[in-house]
Formats: structure tokens, sequence, C-alpha cells
């Protein structure tokens, strides 16, 4: 739970978050998202609330400045992107986010890979999925493709996001994610 300086953050003790879904693409429409509506479905099974969904063209600026709104937004919880983490010359999420990061999440990028491996093979070396903590908020950058979204919700996200998931996961740490700016 995003939370300011100046407020107490509590847990989440009924384990629902509050996720944001931003697509990147220069050519999807609303109706086209099919990694999107993925997305929204899978945190809806799980239980967890929508706050907002969007779509933004593959621009560095317009991209961290939909995110930054986000990441200040207490109510949101977990930002999850779809597209742009190619290597194209329009794939800009990677360089979009990692400035925003207060840490970076190196693991889920690189299990990503372990796990999609399994899937696609050695073509799995061309995504640059990444994850990051900013403001208290949980981000993860996906492939646009349905499948990677899938794949990372179904072998990662589903179990991190879920409080009862053991031997841990991030939801019952959210509350602990401001803690140095309590004083």
């Amino acid at each position: 739970m995003a939370t300011s300086a100046n407020e107490s953050p509590t847990p989440r003790e009924d384990g629902v978050l509050s996720i944001a879904v931003l697509t990147i693409s220069d050519t999807r429409t609303a109706a086209q998202d099919t990694s999107g509506d993925a997305l929204v479905s899978l945190l809806g099974e799980s239980g967890h609330v929508l706050a907002d969904r969007d779509i933004v063209r593959d621009d560095v600026y317009v991209l961290r400045a939909k995110v930054s709104n986000w990441i200040a937004d207490p109510a949101i919880d977990v930002v999850l992107t779809s597209g742009g983490t190619g290597f194209t010359g329009r794939d800009s999420t990677p360089e979009a986010l990692a400035p925003l990061f207060d840490k970076t999440i190196d693991g889920f990028g690189e299990l990503f890979r372990a796990v999609s491996y399994e899937e696609i093979g050695s073509s799995t070396i061309q995504s640059r999925a990444i994850g990051g903590l900013a403001n208290a908020t949980l981000i993860f950058a996906l492939p646009g493709s349905t499948g990677a979204v899938r794949t990372a919700w179904d072998k990662i996200l589903r179990n991190q996001l879920d409080v009862s998931f053991r031997p841990c996961n991030f939801v019952e740490l959210i509350h602990r994610f401001n803690e140095h700016l309590l004083g």
C-alpha cells in the first residue's frame, strides 16, 4: 500500500491488493488489448481489485508520467505493465521505469526468464522484464504477449501477491516498504 512519509502504513490484513494495469503499445486499442484483458482477469480471479487501467504509447516520458501518478496514489499497491520490454527501437519500458525504482527486484526478471525458457527456449533472452519498488508500490514490467503475461502471473506473481503463500510473499511486507521514512 503506497503511503506518504507522514502516514503510518498498515498491513493488508485481507490480502486484497489494489492493482493498476498499463499496456504500452503504439498500435493496440482497448478492443485489441488481450494482454491487459488477461491481467485484469487473472488479478480478479485471485481476489484483487483493479485500481485503474490504461494504454499509453511506447514513449519513455509518457510511460514514466503515467506510472509516476500511480505510485503517488496511496490507494494503488501494485502496477503491472505489459509491453515495451523487447529490443526494438521503440521498446523503452525498462528505461522509463528503472529511474523511478527505490529498489530493484532483481530476482523477478531473472526468474521470469528462467520460467519462460521452459516455454519458449532461448528466445527468452529477448525479454527485459523487470520489477521494482517505488514509493512503497510494487511495479512489474512484463512483455506484451498474452502468453508472457500469463506465465508471469501463473508462475511468479500469483504467489508473491498472495498473503497466504509461504515461506514468504510481498503482501505481508507492503506495510513495511516505507518504514525508513517513519523516523
